[in-house]
């Protein structure tokens, strides 16, 4: 199947979290064998909660001297209780929690941060810890005294906000300097927005504090999307507002001090009004060039470590074909190469990055590209595409719910591509922006272990074949105020991935039977070049042997084992361990106690149906649709499979799975549906819908 061209999605608002931030001030001291200036904040969020069950995560915001080695404890007013931690280990004896450092995340220097998370239990209410103390002093959230002399010889940390103390690659040297840029992050929907300003999707004002923590998350390179048309006056001298143009430069200003390589670029203007280029040639090439001029003269004195990118994601409506795409784009590009140089100052050698037709990978979007830089011969460019994963996988349609073969072999084919066609050819190339589709709607349309796995082996074979990534965020990943991540488990996969490899495994979850005998259960590892060296809960250590056995790949829990984890046996996630590796991050599994789900008889219409759900501890993978005759009902009807999300989606807290008015607007009038429901557990669950105008009766037989 050929994957359908990547959809203009970043436009969309990013979605807002369901549940309210909740801020603790604390402070910090050092770890053993340090002296400390007391200073630290502690952000404790709380993302998603559910009836019995919640996850919170804890960023750790070092505001005193370097931390090596650290204990956070906190006590819970309400009787909740931790059952797994991700990013760090602990011990609950009673009230009070103790997480402590892992080996790979042990160092905090001056402001910077770190961050883990946990799944808790919880009754009656709910009450976030107003107090915190690490390594045993309670802080105040502000730099204090000092609690001991400091050392001599010991120096101050820079701050991140400092002017740059890096220079940058020799001019001319594209590769360095593109290789300088891993890893990259995108400022998303703000800059970007096509409303009235930068908030109109929904993101906050850029502050210089979310620079520079971007920059203590370890990113090198910032990529400011910008978005010109709205602030654009009309012909012939299309004149950016001055507001507006000097409000861009103040945000490439902070990156650029905290000594960030910075990308900026045309953005969203390529769909709006760059794709009418061919049937309104002369108007939209003469307004792009107005563009490319103002930002040369505006940027000319502007560090080596501002790169340009001629225009985001380019497309064309109405052109003949392939030919006259490329050609346009050629046009494009090239003009913008020329104004730059033209300009003078810094732009005579300033790094210059190309995309190619939609940003694709494909062998002849590619091709096109590599005629434009042999046309043009000018050694400070780079080449850029983007890459969101195997379409099917990344949006959860047609039964692609896992990281499979297919999906592994779609990352390293569009790798092989570029690498061939560019930097084998000393071209550096740019992974502009990277994730999953399916996280414009929602970061859990793809299950977390399979978007770990994901993530781990596309950032191992970015990195083999020499490719600088920048992640695509557009608020649902780094909190634009709270500067925590949402997912500290997929952060801390990509961190890793920088560097090395992560062992993962088959599954991130073992589902029981709650009637069933629990019995030896076996699980299948990809090592990826490490060993297991422990298995962990919480801060304890399995037993090899009695707990558990690693026979080459293969990961055997004892039923005794077993027989603890699982507890009382509740609906649900019973425990969870951590399979620690010899190099890279750990891998969690999540012990898990279902009974087949029930479903009922509802009535609704086609703007509003969810069929009642008793989920019963077991979580929905994809969803079948077809007629009675067999064919395929609804939207993309190519597949049985419905797109996760977009046609369906489960409320475990409502008890619900909501059939969205997408599915029904392709569903013909009178005649029954037959739905498989898909969990996890392997477990299929039939359901029935009828659509009769915009009445729908839903039934079990």
């Amino acid at each position: 199947m050929t994957q359908p061209l990547k959809r203009s999605a970043r436009w969309k608002i990013a979605l807002l979290a369901s549940a309210a931030t909740v801020l603790a001030a604390v402070g910090v001291s050092l770890g053993t064998g340090a002296y400390a200036a007391a200073g630290c904040r502690v952000d404790y969020s709380v993302p998603n909660q559910w009836p019995g069950g919640f996850t919170a995560n804890v960023v750790i915001n070092n505001l005193g001297d370097p931390v090596n080695g650290w204990n956070l404890v906190w006590t819970y007013a309400n009787g909740q209780k931790v059952t797994s931690m991700w990013s760090a280990s602990y011990t609950q004896p009673a009230a009070t929690v103790t997480a402590t450092n892992m080996s790979y995340n042990a160092a905090i220097p001056t402001n910077g941060s770190v961050q883990f998370g946990f799944n808790a239990s919880w009754s009656g209410t709910n009450t976030a810890p107003t107090a915190f103390t690490l390594n045993g002093v309670a802080c105040t959230g502000a730099p204090g005294s000092p609690s001991a002399s400091p050392s001599a010889s010991r120096s101050a940390s820079p701050s991140p906000s400092a002017s740059p103390s890096t220079s940058p690659p020799p001019t001319g040297n594209a590769m360095a300097t593109v290789a300088a840029m891993q890893p990259g992050w995108n400022l998303g929907n703000s800059l970007d927005a096509t409303g009235a300003d930068e908030t109109s999707w929904g993101n906050p004002l850029i502050t210089q504090a979310l620079i520079t923590n971007i920059k203590a998350q370890g990113f090198k390179s910032i990529r400011i999307p910008v978005t010109w048309g709205h602030h654009q006056g009309g012909a012939p001298s299309y004149t950016i507002e001055a507001a507006y143009l000097a409000r861009v430069k103040q945000v490439v200003d902070w990156a650029l001090a905290a000594d960030l390589y910075v990308l900026i670029n045309v953005h969203h203007d390529s769909w709006e009004w760059i794709a009418n280029m061919p049937g309104d040639h002369d108007n939209v090439l003469n307004r792009y060039k107005a563009i490319w001029t103002q930002l040369a003269s505006t940027f000319k004195a502007s560090s080596a470590k501002l790169v340009l990118e001629s225009v985001n994601e380019p497309q064309f409506t109405g052109s003949s074909g392939d030919a006259q795409n490329a050609q346009l784009l050629s046009e494009l590009n090239t003009s913008f190469r020329t104004i730059v140089r033209q300009s003078g100052g810094g732009n005579a050698t300033r790094l210059l990055v190309l995309p190619t037709l939609h940003t694709s990978a494909d062998q002849a979007r590619v091709d096109e590209l590599v005629s434009t830089f042999t046309a043009l011969n000018d050694p400070n460019l780079a080449a850029t595409v983007h890459y969101y994963g195997f379409w099917p996988f990344s949006v959860n349609i047609a039964g692609y719910t896992k990281f499979d073969a297919t999906t592994q072999q779609d990352v390293t084919d569009s790798f092989d591509r570029v690498y061939n066609a560019f930097v084998a050819r000393g071209i550096p190339v740019i992974i502009g922006e990277y994730g999953l589709l399916g996280f414009d709607r929602s970061t859990g349309t793809i299950e977390q272990g399979e978007k770990l796995k994901f993530f781990e082996y596309f950032g191992y074979y970015a990195r083999t074949r020499k490719l600088t990534t920048m992640l695509w965020d557009n608020g649902q990943h780094f909190g634009r105020t709270s500067f925590a991540w949402s997912d500290p488990e997929l952060i801390a996969q990509l961190k890793s991935s920088w560097t090395g490899r992560s062992g993962t495994a088959e599954t991130d979850q073992v589902f029981t039977a709650k009637t069933a005998a629990i019995g030896a259960r076996t699980v299948a590892l990809n090592l990826n070049g490490a060993t297991v060296t422990a298995v962990r809960q919480g801060s304890t250590n399995l037993a090899q042997g009695s707990d558990y056995t690693v026979s080459g790949s293969q990961l055997t829990f004892t039923a005794a084992a077993l027989t603890r984890l699982y507890g009382s046996r509740a609906y649900g996630a019973n425990a969870s361990v951590q399979v620690v590796f010899s190099q890279g991050v750990p891998w969690r599994i999540t012990f898990l106690t279902f009974d087949p789900p029930q479903v009922s008889n509802a009535t609704g219409t086609t703007a509003s149906f969810a069929i009642p759900t008793q989920f019963r501890g077991d979580t929905l993978a994809t969803m079948e649709a077809k007629y009675a005759d067999g064919s395929n009902a609804g939207p993309q009807n190519w597949t049985p499979y419905k797109e996760f999300d977009y046609t369906f989606t489960p409320n475990y807290a409502a008890n619900t799975i909501t059939l969205k008015p997408e599915l029904f607007n392709d569903v013909s009038d009178g005649q029954k549906v037959t739905l498989t429901l898909h969990f996890w557990s392997g477990t299929l669950v039939t359901y029935y819908v009828t659509k009769s105008g915009s009445t729908v009766t839903g039934s079990v037989s």
